[in-house]
């Protein structure tokens, strides 16, 4: 069972993981990613690597860690796949098109999107040791490879690839520039987190394998 000191930390996280969602669903976010598409990936961002972290910080504090590598390697690929799954078919033209149409493919699409971080987040910081760590490496650095593709997808595109009535530009920006903003978004916030993820999953497992080769060494 989790101390004192970690149950205060983790209720904390959980506290601040669904205020940041109560800021972004109840904000103005909401109605400007309907009509724009850099609000839609801020929208987005902030669900996946803000509130999705942080609720899964403290849902992985009340829980022991994963206990085998190959079990926490098994459930961080099953997270990625999901993950991937979700934030490329949402953003497929056709479903992103529609989710700006319906209030109902909306919710879903937003559902999905705080499912599918909640999932890679808990399953990295659940796999904290060093057995399982190098399996939240590997969960992070996948992560951050398909989200960085995804955004250079969506930088470079050279045509609208959505309805126009849906992406009117926002910030001063043009259609275009404005999907090119959002493709900047998700491939630097996007990407940089999971990244940072990547280098804490892999100190965890070199860290105890250090602190595993201090102290005296045995006389021969």
């Amino acid at each position: 069972m989790p101390g004192s000191r970690a149950v205060s930390w983790a209720n904390a996280s959980l506290l601040a993981g669904v205020s940041v969602l109560a800021g972004l669903w109840l904000g103005p976010l909401v109605a400007l990613s309907r009509t724009a598409f850099s609000p839609h990936m801020l929208l987005h961002l902030g669900v996946v690597i803000v509130a999705a972290p942080l609720l899964a910080f403290g849902l992985a504090l009340h829980r022991p860690p994963l206990a085998a590598f190959g079990n926490a390697l098994s459930w961080c690929l099953l997270a990625v796949l999901f993950e991937m799954v979700a934030v490329w078919g949402w953003h497929i033209p056709l479903l992103h098109d529609a989710a700006g149409r319906s209030t109902s493919l909306f919710v879903l699409e937003q559902a999905s999107f705080l499912f599918a971080g909640l999932f890679v987040w808990t399953v990295a910081f659940a796999a904290r040791n060093r057995e399982t760590a190098p399996a939240a490496a590997i969960a992070m650095f996948l992560t951050f490879t398909h989200m960085t593709m995804f955004g250079l997808v969506l930088t470079l595109a050279p045509i609208l690839l959505y309805d126009p009535d849906l992406c009117r530009g926002a910030f001063g920006l043009d259609r275009l520039q404005d999907q090119h903003l959002g493709g900047v978004l998700m491939a630097v916030g996007g990407g940089v987190p999971y990244l940072i993820g990547t280098v804490w999953a892999l100190s965890n497992m070199l860290g105890e394998k250090t602190a595993g080769h201090t102290g005296p060494r045995p006389s021969q």
